[in-house]
Formats: structure tokens, sequence, C-alpha cells
């Protein structure tokens, strides 16, 4: 999508604060963290929300996740523990057009988040 952030950060256009990158995804910090760790993980591929991915697709799914076992081992947020977050239209919270998952922690995250 021409007009997307998302899209143009992991294309390259826009500078992130990569944390992982491969052929399907890219991770980065979140510019405005919400907790002392706060990394977007973004498929390359533009998804409007989780709503998007159907069919043969669902594969990015289960390798997101992967990835983010990776990232939480790296980040040395496993062993404490760290919250996994996909907002999914507007009442979901989703202010970016785009699947994007949120990795949160380094502090105690309460429930409910807000």
């Amino acid at each position: 999508m021409d007009n997307c952030i998302f899209c143009k950060i992991a294309n390259g256009e826009i500078p992130s604060n990569k944390v992982y990158e491969d052929e399907k995804v890219l991770a980065f910090r979140d510019i405005k963290p919400v907790a002392p760790v706060h990394i977007l993980v973004v498929p390359k591929k533009h998804y409007a929300s989780i709503m998007d991915i159907a069919g043969e697709e669902m594969d990015i799914t289960a390798h997101v996740s992967t990835v983010i076992q990776r990232i939480a081992k790296e980040e040395g947020i496993a062993a404490d523990g760290f919250r996994v977050v996909i907002n999914c239209g507007k009442n979901g919270g989703q202010e970016v057009d785009h699947l994007h998952y949120h990795i949160l922690a380094g502090r105690n995250l309460t429930w409910p988040p807000g």
C-alpha cells in the first residue's frame, strides 16, 4: 500500500530501530513505547488487520509466533514474562491499518489494560 507507514518501514523507505528481519516480517522498537520493552512485529505483506488473513496465508501467524519467541529470548524477557497484543479495528484500538503485533515487557503488566 502506497500510503501505509508500516509498508514504508518494511520496504526501508522510512528508518526504524530494527530488532529482527527476515523475508516475511520486520520487528522494530516502537517510537512511543508504553513499556520499557515495546517492539512491533510487522508482516512485510500488507494485511489491514488479522481479519484479512485467510487460507494458505495463515502460516504467517505461526511464523510471527516463532519470531516473537526468538525476540523474547534475545531481549532477555522470556524468563520474566511479556505480553503480545494484536489490536483489530477502531474499537480494538488499532491505530495503523497494517497488521502488527506488540511485544510488551520490562515491567509488571496489569490486567485489564485499560
